[in-house]
């Protein structure tokens, strides 16, 4: 190899390699130290024959104390730098995360009401430890679809990080938590049909809605069933997914594609078994639930009760929010109420500031079908008597306003149509927001929905929300859709076999993302719509709208 040259460092010039740098000739006289480098002359001090004193400089520092110096000098170095460490970790924990630590207290005493929960009757899974977190996403095998969420993690990331000053600011529109008296039960309880959910948990009132509203033994048939799936397909902790093949293993049929959205699958499971009147309090599954609120619990954003999530975005949020009120309305668990408030708070702040609506990311320009779920968790978050913003409220009929076509008779996505779906999904918005039985534009809407019933029989989706506007709207139209839904749903579900008591829908929407777990939970929801709900224009159903 050429030899390379190096560089004198006593001169610019480049000498090549192996050659002895020539030396600089001496100086003849001394050369003159920097202007920086000379020190000041001792001075004499006053009365002192030859001592010398020298003044101190802007570097040097009064000594410290006497008692003070020796203790320096006796303590080793390390030691005192071991206190001073641990002393700053201290106080930066204690500014940093206030908020976490609220969070974590109310979760471990949620966790110790797991003592009481007696095992299940027929279903052995496995209880995890309180602080166990198990990363299920390292099950799935990395694919361009998951690099991809990857990046909107990173994404969502920094938009919370920018919005995190935003949203304390958002915390005045609705001030802070409101702590009822002690007769909450009361209000809850002997009033439960001013909850919309007195029809759930005891089994002689949902045997009696059962009857009234045209279900059957055969649909609480299929219900049973399709609970026993969801038990069977949940995870370790607690959550469930939409590729279910991760607890029912490689051989499982029909998994969505939706990776990074176990929110969404857990909140979408725990509103079918909180609909047939399970709890983490009561019913067969009550551990199962347990183990459901006790991984969204652990899930919650401490900062900002955001549970929006990559993969289910703000869907999963909503979603999440229902099922966390719910809960609380059915049990009244103090431990449930500040996580249910914070999911309704983060759905105030996320609600965009213009339009009204709601869409993937917090304060995005809205899309019908995610105002539906975040409306519906407003409504239940009312129900449990949660505090809820009254502008939110009048921000979602603003936006309703701007999608709508008929005077509100059909409803498009982003912008004014008559799209099936999101038609149901307006119509149910507008029943809650306080539409009367006698609106014109209510009873054609209601009409369009038996229209399509036909032609959206693989739809889920439009089959949930239809369900329950026919359900709240009654009379003959109910009838007239419950004769059909009721045996097309029963005759679909699968009878025998590993995937026993579940649902899939070929080409139906958001079936290929949400794949079984999706078909099921929503078809199990909407054969429950005889007794999850209480009709709205019935004596006993919620007389108060939450508009005002």
């Amino acid at each position: 190899m050429a030899e390379q040259p190096t560089r004198d460092s006593s001169s610019s010039s480049v000498v090549p390699a192996g050659r002895k740098s020539p030396q600089p000739a001496k100086p003849t006289q001394p050369a003159p130290t920097p202007a920086r480098a000379v020190r000041a002359r001792p001075a004499v001090a006053k009365g002192t024959a030859g001592a010398v004193k020298h003044p101190a400089t802007p570097q040097e520092t009064l000594p410290p104390p006497r008692p003070l110096r020796q203790w320096m000098v006796m303590v080793p170095s390390w030691l005192v730098s071991m206190v001073v460490h641990a002393l700053a970790l201290i106080i930066l924990a204690l500014i940093v995360f206030p908020e976490k630590n609220a969070f974590q207290a109310a979760l471990t005493a949620f966790e110790v009401s797991d003592q009481q929960v007696e095992e299940l009757d027929d279903i052995e899974i496995e209880d995890p430890q309180p602080t166990e977190q198990i990363e299920i996403t390292e099950a799935v095998e990395p694919t361009p679809e998951a690099e991809m969420e990857s990046e909107q993690v990173e994404i969502q990331a920094n938009l919370e990080d920018e919005s995190v000053a935003e949203f304390d600011a958002k915390l005045s529109d609705f001030g802070t938590i409101e702590i009822f008296a002690d007769n909450l039960t009361d209000r809850l309880g002997a009033a439960s049909e001013g909850t919309g959910l007195g029809g759930r948990s005891n089994a002689a009132a949902r045997r009696q809605m059962l009857i009234a509203h045209g279900g059957g033994a055969d649909t609480e048939r299929a219900v049973a069933m399709a609970l026993e799936w969801l038990a069977r397909h949940q995870l370790p902790n607690g959550a469930w997914s939409f590729d279910h093949s991760l607890a029912a293993g490689p051989r499982a049929r029909n998994v969505g594609n939706l990776r990074n959205a176990y929110n969404g699958a857990t909140g979408l499971a725990l509103m079918a078994f909180l609909g047939a009147g399970h709890t983490h309090k009561q019913g067969k599954y009550k551990k199962v639930v347990l183990r459901g609120l006790r991984f969204l619990m652990s899930r919650i954003n401490p900062r900002t009760g955001s549970l929006h999530e990559p993969g289910g975005n703000m869907y999963s949020h909503g979603i999440c929010a229902i099922a966390l009120c719910e809960a609380y309305a059915m049990t009244r668990d103090k431990t449930l109420r500040p996580f249910a408030q914070a999911t309704i708070n983060f759905i105030a702040y996320a609600q965009d500031p213009n339009g009204g609506g709601w869409r993937y990311n917090p304060r995005q320009p809205g899309d019908t079908s995610v105002v539906g779920w975040q409306l519906m968790a407003l409504k239940s978050g009312h129900m449990a008597y949660l505090a809820i913003p009254p502008r939110t409220v009048q921000g979602a009929k603003f936006f309703l306003d701007s999608v709508q076509t008929g005077s509100g008779a059909f409803y498009g996505y982003t912008g004014p149509g008559r799209g099936p779906a999101t038609t149901a999904v307006g119509l149910l918005c507008r029943m809650y927001m306080g539409w009367k039985h006698d609106e014109p534009a209510l009873q054609r809407g209601v009409e369009f929905l038996l229209q399509q019933q036909e032609r959206q029989r693989n739809n889920p989706y439009f089959y949930y929300y239809a369900a329950q506007v026919l359900h709240h709207y009654g009379g003959d139209h109910w009838q007239r859709w419950n004769s059909k839904m009721r045996p097309w749903l029963v005759k679909t579900q699968v009878q025998n076999g590993p995937e026993k008591g579940s649902w899939y829908f070929p080409g139906g929407h958001a079936v290929q993302a949400g794949g079984r777990h999706y078909c099921t939970a929503m078809s199990c929801m909407t054969l429950e719509v005889y007794y999850r709900y209480s009709p709205i224009y019935k004596k006993q159903s919620v007389e108060d709208d939450f508009e005002e």
